[in-house]
């Protein structure tokens, strides 16, 4: 079974009203499933299912959701897909919660396969090791702490003077995958690729980097060939002489990095999502890092990973996430959501793509006795042409 975008049932839920001359807010109401669950008619003997389930999903760009009843939908496809024996297609809206928040209700709404009445593990976050800063004098250790602090100073306020140009006039380069006014419009497609787990862990390891470092490596190596491919096929169209790159120099491509900044990050256990006092506390906990990438092709394919590494760790050395969700949190109570909206629109619009990375569950899983083949989560909306969302899933 394959799933996207999980919501658990329940027989109450909330809804959006909004009354004139006041704000919108959520009030309780009574669930009809009838009007949540969907299951149409498919021919069985479909000859493309793969490019059928894509065109379903596709269609959904097309219409919004209803604002008179909970903003979600579950769609189950009986068709068996190269991957999957049926298809589960869950579709709500982003003010529902974000991905944190949303995978988590996704595990508490599913069991272990191997035991069908436990819960599956919660995912970790190891904690990083110290043991070298605590083994260094109180004198160094201080001066470090200052030197590391400085750093932090410095490198957050760059950072967010670069956001706030950003949303004034700070544009990326038009290139093919730089989108038009309008492009949150159109129709989008949703296509998944499965990678190795042990492929990626094995390059993690032998350059001593994280998952994401290896991930955006991948993704930068990606966007450098495709464009060298499409400036090139323009240059030969052109009549203009090839060289080994056809990427014109100095472009600036840039991606909106969306950042869980909960006290405690990672995948959390539902209920203490929705503990009043929890570190970790349901819905849209998120602020951005604006990430550039570096558009050039490489000779050596790790030298992709060591630049992501570089720029990651540049960016794990500041307050960026954190300064932009509070600013447009302070943005949202003072001039409301059509202002704040705005403002969120210009960041996104005047960057290339999005890119979000959310961990999985790491043993296999069943959604009502079915068991789950992989996940893989997206959302549209955005003014992007590109979206990547990545789904770990350990087992």
């Amino acid at each position: 079974m394959f799933l996207t975008w999980p919501y658990l049932f329940s027989t109450c839920c909330y809804k959006f009203q909004v009354k004139k001359g006041r704000k919108t807010r959520w009030t309780e109401t009574t669930i009809d499933l009838d009007n949540h669950i969907i299951v149409p008619q498919i021919d069985s003997k479909i000859d493309f299912p793969d490019r059928f389930v894509e065109d379903y999903i596709s269609n959904f760009t097309k219409t919004p959701l209803d604002i008179s009843k909970p903003l979600w939908e579950l769609h189950l496809l009986n068709i068996k897909t190269s991957n999957a024996e049926s298809i589960g297609i869950f579709r709500i809206h982003h003010s529902l919660g974000d991905g944190t928040s949303l995978i988590s209700l996704l595990i508490a709404a599913t069991r272990k396969t191997s035991d069908p009445n436990a819960l599956p593990t919660v995912p970790t976050t190891r904690k990083r090791d110290d043991s070298n800063v605590h083994n260094c004098s109180i004198i160094v250790s201080f001066w470090l702490s200052i030197l590391w602090g400085l750093r932090l100073i410095w490198n957050t306020i760059v950072d967010v003077l670069l956001l706030v140009l950003t949303i004034l006039f700070f544009k990326d380069t038009h290139t093919p995958l730089k989108g038009a006014h309008g492009v949150e419009l159109n129709t989008k497609r949703f296509v998944y690729l499965m990678v190795s787990m042990d492929d990626i862990k094995l390059v993690k390891a032998e350059m001593k980097t994280t998952i994401n470092d290896v991930l955006l490596g991948l993704t930068q190596a990606g966007l450098a060939r495709y464009l060298n491919r499409e400036y090139g096929v323009k240059n030969a169209n052109d009549g203009a002489a090839m060289s080994k790159s056809g990427i014109p120099k100095n472009i600036r491509l840039r991606a909106s990095i969306l950042v869980n900044i909960r006290a405690s990050p990672g995948i959390q256990d539902l209920a203490d999502m929705m503990a009043e006092k929890g570190k970790a506390r349901w819905g849209n906990k998120m602020g951005y890092i604006i990430f550039p990438f570096n558009i050039a092709l490489q000779e050596d394919p790790l030298e992709y990973v060591r630049q992501a590494k570089a720029t990651i760790d540049r960016k794990k050395q500041s307050l960026e996430a954190i300064c932009s969700y509070a600013c447009a949190k302070l943005v949202l109570n003072l001039f409301g959501v059509k202002i704040a909206g705005v403002i969120t629109r210009r960041v996104l619009f005047h960057t290339t793509m999005a890119f979000s990375n959310v961990a999985g569950p790491v043993e296999e899983i069943s959604f009502y006795g079915h068991p789950v083949a992989f996940i893989a989560p997206s959302v549209y909306g955005h003014p992007h042409v590109s979206l990547n969302f990545l789904q770990s899933l350990l087992f």
